[in-house]
């Protein structure tokens, strides 16, 4: 009795980094645009409140986070301008898009938790309205939107880690360049026909002499 040995197809053992590749990458896209829609709806939404004593009463506060800091939203722009630029570099250029899209969400994350218990902007506000510099907020807390923002962030963060883990089975955005890297060959003009105007107007629209001369 003859044993036939299976031989794996070539295209099978390259269809495993390739389609590895296409997860990562849908994954990155997902966790990378949504992160940063998620960090940037987050610091347009109240994060703490308070009160301030104006006149022997008191008077409510609030504060968005883009009040508290700035730094959330800018670190998601930044990030979602990194995502996009992962596809327009190639090897050492695309590793350091892809650490700036990881640093971007992790400075979210730790800008958002650190704005949690800042109180400075409803300091500010209590101190304009009863007209006292020194004035504080009094009865200060927050609400879950920091923590809304630094999930936004984590995403950016797991974005930028696929980038730097799969990054190099992604495609990049010139057109020149097949998925491998190699340059696409150029389609070669059909020849054309004297006895064809048709083919003699096409042949002038490129910029080419249809005589041949």
């Amino acid at each position: 009795m003859e044993y036939v040995t299976a031989v794996p197809h070539p295209r099978s053992e390259a269809d495993g980094p390739a389609r590895s590749g296409r997860r990562s990458l849908a994954l990155a896209l997902l966790c990378g645009a949504l992160g940063a829609a998620v960090a940037l709806l987050a610091t347009r939404q109240r994060w703490a409140e308070g009160t301030a004593t104006v006149a022997g009463g008191a008077f409510p506060l609030t504060a968005k986070g883009s009040d508290v800091t700035g730094v959330p939203a800018a670190l998601a722009i930044v990030g979602l301008a990194a995502l996009v630029a992962v596809f327009a570099v190639r090897r050492a250029g695309r590793l350091l898009v892809a650490a700036l899209l990881a640093l971007s969400g992790a400075g979210t994350v730790a800008a958002a938790l650190l704005g949690v218990s800042d109180s400075s902007a409803l300091d500010e506000k209590a101190a304009q309205a009863a007209g006292d510099t020194s004035a504080t907020v009094d009865g200060f807390s927050h609400t879950a939107w920091p923590y809304v923002a630094a999930v936004g962030g984590l995403l950016l963060l797991v974005a930028g880690l696929l980038a730097l883990r799969y990054g190099r089975n992604w495609p990049a955005m010139s057109g020149r360049y097949e998925r491998d890297g190699a340059p696409r060959p150029r389609r070669r003009a059909a020849p054309v026909d004297p006895d064809r105007p048709e083919d003699i107007w096409k042949a002038l629209d490129r910029g080419e002499d249809p005589t041949g001369a």
